[in-house]
């Protein structure tokens, strides 16, 4: 039983980490954002993550952070640094990567090619491309501080960063006639996105079906997503947001950073979404978290999602308890369904994800 540290109020569904209700951030947000402030402080300190976000030094740039970092300090991410007065990063994409057997668990695969959308131009198969991997790319580091975060680990990571260092002549090696498609997520890619457009430009084309996608916040480098946006277009990948609110004071409170750039890269990216009519190209989705989303801040980001283009594929992901808001409950199934029709008053495509966690 969590209490708002603001109202006194007390329920199942208020964090026990965070000890704000959704009401509180609402109507309170500056009180409200000096006490999330203070809890994401405490968790990434955990990690010798920064919090705020450095603001004084030199300037890094490849993500919507546009961190300032002092000498000898991390950006945001933990990957940027100040060394001497220089700005330095890793050489090589620092992720991990795998392979993920079709059909896989992406949240959009209903629409690409992986299910056989867009065959033969961007698909292997007329239905689901059995005997087809996935070469799946998590890239190490965020610009986003999540506190129901279900890939926490990559923060231990970044300390190790140097370990997992990928090169470009690896990762072409691991592109084998079976890989069908590339998923970068993590973390967050967006963070990489220059090295990202420059690995998928080396082993792009070759007379095949090879698809480039990316599952992300959205807080990118305008330029940088620029780039790698036609690569993906062009091979019948697409770009999955992370819309976690509409509301900017929820979104900051629970993920530590605003969600203005977010909302104004996947608009910027909106005319190339209409370009491809077979396989959607922009994607989106929600994590329904409990006391924190309802349906009229779904039904918020649908209808702003719908300015873009109604087709877009909206997907509405069940919540599981995890990091540092594992003390909430698991979605509601009641609560999931009444999302998923306020959704569908804007939006053409909407699904509901991970239903085996509804409760």
């Amino acid at each position: 039983m969590g209490i708002c540290k603001l109202c006194g109020k007390k329920s199942r569904e208020i964090s026990l980490f965070l000890e704000l209700c959704r009401g509180c951030i609402i109507q309170k947000p500056e009180e409200a954002l000096k006490i999330s402030d203070r809890k994401h402080l405490e968790s990434r300190i955990k990690f010798s993550l920064p919090y705020p976000k450095p603001s004084e030094g030199v300037k890094c740039g490849f993500c919507g952070n546009k961190c300032k970092m002092p000498d000898g300090e991390t950006g945001f991410c933990g990957l940027s640094e100040n060394r001497d007065g220089k700005l330095t990063r890793p050489k090589d994409l620092v992720a991990e990567v795998y392979y993920d057997p079709h059909p896989t668990n992406c949240v959009p695969m209903q629409f690409c090619g992986a299910s056989g959308a867009g065959y033969p131009e961007y698909s292997y198969t007329e239905t689901r491309e059995y005997g087809y991997v996935n070469l799946s790319v998590f890239c190490i580091g965020c610009s986003f501080d999540c506190s129901f975060c279900q890939n926490w680990q990559y923060r231990k990571m970044v300390y190790h960063k140097r370990r997992y260092g990928l090169s470009k002549e690896g990762f072409a090696d691991l592109v084998h006639d079976k890989v069908s498609c590339i998923c970068f997520f993590g973390g967050d890619p967006c963070i990489q996105m220059d090295k990202i457009a420059e690995y998928c430009r080396e082993v792009e084309g070759k007379n095949r079906v090879l698809r480039f996608c990316l599952e992300t916040s959205g807080n990118f480098n305008k330029s940088l997503v620029k780039e790698f946006a036609p690569i993906s277009l062009r091979s019948g990948g697409g770009i999955k947001f992370d819309l976690k609110f509409h509301n900017p004071d929820l979104n900051e409170a629970v993920t530590g950073v605003d969600n203005k750039n977010t909302y104004e890269c996947f608009e910027l990216l909106g005319d190339l979404h209409k370009e491809r009519v077979k396989v959607p190209f922009l994607r989106a989705s929600t994590l329904l978290l409990p006391g924190y989303i309802t349906p009229e801040e779904v039904g918020q980001i649908a209808e702003f999602i719908s300015h873009v283009s109604p087709d877009i594929p909206y997907s509405l992901l069940a919540f599981h308890p995890h990091f540092e808001m594992k003390g909430l409950p698991y979605t509601s199934r009641e609560m999931a369904h009444e999302c998923k029709k306020k959704a569908e008053r804007y939006l053409e495509k909407v699904r509901v994800g991970n239903e085996w966690l509804l409760v």
